[in-house]
């Protein structure tokens, strides 16, 4: 690879990292789904945001990693375009590419905080701890610990609290 290329490969990378800090996201959510043993699944996604005038920032991230999709949000509020979400929702991608990357070129924001929790949440799921009451339950705590911080339905739910009690 010439210095060019090492430069310019350096340069998205900054813009990446500086683009997530502003409108990306790291979640994870637990989502009921009755096909599972426990009942719920666990939903781990990168997302970055923009408006449609910016919708070419958006397909430039996704041709960087080679993963993910681009999904439409239409807007009925006051707002005059479409928003568009880049997510990478595949645990493979995540943990192959988006965890490196993000490993490599430090966020500089709150998102960092989110992105290590992000981190943990994925090892535990490598390690299936999730398959089991007690797994799920260190990840719900977790979860709560990111992004809006709001107490998980999984901790609330009756069943949850019922195999908690035995």
């Amino acid at each position: 690879m010439s210095a060019a290329n090492q430069q310019e490969r350096r340069e998205i990378e900054s813009w990446i990292t500086g683009f997530t800090d502003g409108e990306g996201c790291f979640s994870v959510s637990l989502i009921k789904n009755r096909t599972t043993k426990l009942g719920w699944q666990v939903f781990p996604e990168f997302v970055v945001t923009q408006g449609e005038k910016s919708l070419t920032a958006l397909e430039l991230i996704k041709n960087y990693f080679g993963c993910g999709k681009i999904f439409i949000n239409r807007r009925h509020d006051n707002h005059n375009e479409n928003l568009y979400r880049f997510c990478v929702r595949s645990f493979v991608d995540l943990d192959s590419k988006i965890v490196p990357f993000f490993k490599k070129n430090k966020l500089r924001t709150a998102k960092s905080n989110d992105f290590l929790i992000f981190v943990e949440i994925l090892k535990k799921m490598k390690k299936k701890v999730h398959f089991k009451q007690e797994g799920m339950k260190s990840i719900a705590i977790l979860i709560q610990k990111m992004n809006k911080r709001k107490i998980s339905r999984f901790l609330e739910s009756s069943e949850t609290k019922r195999q908690t009690r035995q």
